[in-house]
């Protein structure tokens, strides 16, 4: 992400006003994953929030889902982690988009496949909720084949560190900003596995945890689904707008400080003393 402050001047009669132009370049992005057995209905409205923001968002339905449920008993975690690189390089690929400044909320399994994501794609900021855990073995055997395994539920129920799974291996190697969000009373993915990953992120920017009181694994309230959107929007709104703010305040303090430089020195018929020309530019480090 990046501010741009330029200086113009403006034409009026025969004279020209000086003028100064704050922009940011490049826009934010954010990347949606539905869950298992989940499609991208369920993601567009915190995407239409996020849209208010600034934010260009986009939404996808993995194969196993809608428009390809014919390979739901077939389909692996190796084609849906690569259906969501693919719908991350072509968000990234727009000209229009920051590829620094790319959000990722991932639910529950695609909560699982966003946390890998982060060891493929650079990923400024990652948003899980009830991010769903699965053992490392048979990574290429159909998904459904997992949801079968009768130790399941009694893996998400285990202390697990990064040595013992690949994605809080990916998380604990992650440098971003993390938002985890838990349902209370979730059965499907207990609170062992959120509290898994968020001991796993050491190296995040930020981790900001949150419990929705009351609700199960989907949601099923609507009163907690709109504490969720609300949790969600207000956790991005401090990471992109607030990041834009301090680019700008960033911009604005380098101009003040180049005329103080420059306060001494003669000026130029029309030009005043307080006057500044040229361009400046605050560029954020991103994570990746």
């Amino acid at each position: 992400m990046e501010a741009k402050l330029s200086s113009i001047q403006i034409p009026v009669d025969q004279d020209e006003l000086s003028g100064t132009l704050l922009t940011p370049t490049g826009i934010p992005a954010v990347l949606f994953v539905h869950g298992w057995g989940g499609s991208q209905h369920h993601s567009l409205v915190r995407a239409r929030e996020a849209v208010g923001l600034g934010c260009i968002c986009m939404t996808f339905d993995l194969r196993g889902h809608e428009g390809y449920a014919s390979m739901r008993q077939s389909v692996t975690r190796a084609q849906n982690l690569d259906d969501i690189k693919a719908a991350y390089d072509q968000l990234a690929g727009l000209p229009y988009v920051d590829p620094q400044s790319i959000a990722v909320v991932g639910l529950s399994y695609g909560g699982y496949l966003s946390a890998l994501l982060t060891r493929e794609r650079p990923v400024e900021w990652l948003a899980l909720r009830s991010p769903a855990l699965y053992k490392d073995e048979h990574w290429d055997h159909p998904k459904v084949s997992l949801n079968a395994d009768p130790e399941l539920m009694d893996y998400r129920q285990r202390v697990l560190t990064p040595d013992d799974n690949i994605a809080l291996a990916a998380c604990a190697d992650y440098r971003g900003d993390v938002l985890l969000v838990e349902a209370q009373h979730d059965v499907i993915v207990p609170h062992p596995v959120l509290r898994n990953y968020a001991n796993a992120f050491v190296n995040a920017r930020s981790l900001s945890a949150r419990v929705i009181a009351g609700a199960d694994h989907a949601l099923s309230v609507k009163e907690h689904q709109q504490e969720y959107t609300r949790t969600l929007i207000d956790w991005l709104t401090e990471m992109v707008v607030g990041r834009r703010i301090a680019l700008a305040k960033e911009v604005v303090a380098a101009r003040k400080q180049r005329l103080k430089q420059q306060s001494d020195a003669p000026s130029s018929p029309g030009q005043g003393a307080n006057e500044f020309r040229g361009d400046i530019r605050a560029v954020e480090n991103s994570s990746s």
